[in-house]
């Protein structure tokens, strides 16, 4: 019974005719997991740090080392890549997402610029700072939250639907940075 809904829920959310709003159990779920990853300090810390390091960087500059990360996307060469996937918050990332049993298809954390400061696998951008899971969270204050219409995600392969909220100081109401966990919308159907 449940492959029978799963397949009809992928019907139905691979019909482009259709926009499938996430359910209200998935936005449950991942609050609770992101409630997690927004209050654990190493994942804080990473943040602060990459703040103060991106804080004077042009939107030129910006878009320059989104570039570079879009070219390694699609090359051998992965050095900007794997220097993120490498790093403690990246392999904290990814170890959630391992440990959901495939509801959780990706995670990443930005700053407060839109860059990625960890992630659970390799995004099809480094600059999330033009689109909705930051711009109407980290811009929208500390209690905002994004929520995406179901769809076939790129990177993941998966039908997912996206849960973005910001990340404050601790202590503080004070933005510094944004969340956004990728759900597998089939485990909700």
């Amino acid at each position: 019974m449940k492959r029978f809904l799963s397949s009809a829920a992928l019907c139905l959310v691979a019909a482009p005719v259709f926009a499938v709003d996430v359910p209200a159990a998935m936005t449950g779920f991942a609050q609770d997991q992101m409630r997690n990853v927004a209050r654990n300090a190493a994942i804080i810390d990473a943040i602060i740090r990459q703040n103060a390091q991106t804080a004077a960087l042009s939107e030129a500059e910006i878009i320059e080392l989104d570039n570079t990360w879009r070219s390694e996307v699609d090359s051998g060469e992965r050095t900007m890549i794997n220097s993120k996937l490498n790093n403690p918050v990246s392999v904290f990332l990814s170890a959630l997402v391992d440990r959901s049993d495939g509801v959780i298809t990706e995670v990443f954390v930005m700053d407060a610029r839109g860059l990625n400061v960890g992630q659970s696998s390799v995004t099809s951008d480094f600059w999330q700072g033009d689109e909705a899971k930051f711009t109407e969270t980290y811009l929208k204050g500390p209690d905002a939250m994004h929520i995406s219409e179901v769809e076939l995600d790129e990177s993941t392969n998966a039908y997912q639907g996206q849960v973005s909220i910001t990340i404050t100081a601790p202590g503080s109401s004070e933005p510094i940075g944004a969340v956004t966990f990728g759900i597998d919308a089939t485990s909700f159907f």
